[in-house]
């Protein structure tokens, strides 16, 4: 429960902020060319809100929603998610969206999604200029990685250091290092002190590559006991910090890597078929040989695992075996930096975009639930922050996609109007928002559905 709390605070707060910046986009152009804001909500207020005030001598009321979807600023004079269609049958106003020339309603519908993109530059250039760049370099990883069947297929073999593509050389084990491996012609891989290349198939899929259970490539974590929970089926078997897990059900295991598959092959026969108190408590039941590394000597315990078929052991990490390296930025400095970092991002983020229209893809979207897991479970600053601009790159992208109901189709439309000299209907307009806003809530609870078929371990 308290990790479920974390997240949804660091959740909230970063929605909440990148809301308002994003809406604040539209308010500050609305203000410069002298357009009404009627209302500047965070959260949306169906029925009613969680509270509202008007300052004096203000057009606009400020308030907060209780559905925490999104936000508004209802532009008067404008076609928009509030349908307000009254409004637009009166006479038009030297204050309204409608009467300002195009070029002006442009910058007013760009708003939202330059703030956000601006923003995400701009923390994670603050990101690198506080904390740097620090990871560990893919050929530093000596005991090098493990690989799945498909993998091993192709040439791959557990062990192997990975070195670059054809391309480039890889930086560090991250999404983009995967994503080289799945565009590339060959990959070289050092292999016992020796560089060895293989080739890569055309046909290659980053999104099976990561879905792959086991994943297609993870770095090799030695099976070391990092900690021991007090009362947890490792403490009861009298295991210790610094034990090496040897095997487990029955089975050999001489990583992290190994252990976690065995244990999603019990989770798989636990959440096969319905199960009672004793099917359950049989799955659980399982004998762990480990190595004590007080005395060297091999035991093995029968244990019971949790409901969760958690062993109640903390496992080693990376930068306990391998130096990371770290790069300072002095503040100038982590501007440019900060900028290449994000429109890769960008870039990548943009390229895995025709993964969405697959039948894989579909099922991997996530809504609330998937976004709110990527965050800590404790508080970490900067993974929050790095969080936070990866989300406002997202919603800059999206929001600029042409769909009506979103910035991008009120762009669109505003585009058609400049190059044309003629502006769309106000019956097509409401007909497009109409359409824009359905699309939009049917992708939502599709997003949303999937969160929860994940969470029954039904997908």
């Amino acid at each position: 429960m308290e990790v479920f709390l974390i997240r949804l605070l660091q959740f909230m707060l970063a929605i909440s902020l990148l809301v308002l910046l994003h809406e604040g986009g539209h308010f500050f152009f609305s203000k410069l060319f002298g357009v009404r804001v009627e209302k500047f909500f965070l959260f949306f207020d169906p029925w009613f809100h969680i509270f509202q005030f008007k300052p004096k001598k203000s057009d606009t009321t400020y308030g907060m929603g209780w559905l925490p979807l999104g936000g508004y600023c209802k532009i008067s004079g404008m076609i928009d998610e509030s349908f307000d269609t009254e409004q637009m049958k009166q006479p038009a106003q030297p204050w309204e969206f409608r009467s300002k020339p195009a070029w002006q309603r442009l910058l007013i519908m760009v708003g939202g999604v330059l703030v956000n993109f601006l923003l995400a530059l701009f923390i994670y250039s603050m990101v690198l200029f506080y904390w740097g760049d620090s990871y560990i370099p893919a050929k530093d990883m000596t005991m090098g990685m493990k690989f799945n069947t498909e993998a091993k297929a192709l040439g791959f073999k557990d062990g192997d250091i990975l070195i670059g593509t054809n391309e480039k050389a890889f930086k560090k084990f991250d999404i983009d290092m995967l994503r080289s491996m799945s565009e590339a012609k060959t990959v070289t891989v050092k292999r016992n002190g020796k560089e060895m290349v293989i080739n890569m198939p055309e046909d290659m899929n980053l999104l099976k590559m990561i879905k792959a259970e086991p994943a297609f490539v993870r770095p090799f974590i030695p099976a070391d006991i990092d900690s021991v929970m007090p009362g947890g089926a490792a403490a009861k078997a009298g295991m210790k910090k610094g034990d090496k897990v040897l095997a487990i059900n029955g089975k050999n295991v001489d990583s992290w890597n190994e252990f976690t598959d065995r244990i999603a092959v019990m989770r798989d026969v636990l959440t096969a078929a319905p199960q009672t108190a004793k099917d359950s408590l049989k799955v659980r039941t399982t004998t762990v040989v480990f190595k004590s590394a007080a005395t060297g000597s091999v035991d093995t315990a029968k244990v019971v695992l949790s409901s969760d078929l958690q062993l109640g052991v903390g496992m080693s990490y990376l930068a306990k075996y391998y130096k990371p390296v770290t790069k300072g930025y002095g503040f100038f400095e982590s501007f440019p930096a900060g900028v290449k970092y994000g429109l890769s991002v960008l870039r990548g983020y943009v390229d895995d975009m025709k993964y969405v229209f697959t039948a894989d893809g579909a099922k991997s979207l996530g809504g609330f639930g998937a976004i709110g897991s990527l965050f800590p479970e404790t508080w970490d600053w900067m993974r929050f922050w790095n969080m936070t601009a990866f989300l406002s790159i997202i919603l800059a992208f999206m929001n600029i996609l042409p769909i009506p109901a979103l910035d991008g189709g009120h762009v669109l439309f505003l585009i058609y109007e400049m190059v044309t000299g003629r502006a769309p209907s106000e019956k097509f307009l409401l007909r497009a928002e109409y359409v824009g806003f359905t699309i939009l809530i049917l992708l939502m609870l599709v997003a949303n559905l999937n969160d929860v078929l994940r969470w029954l371990g039904i997908m």
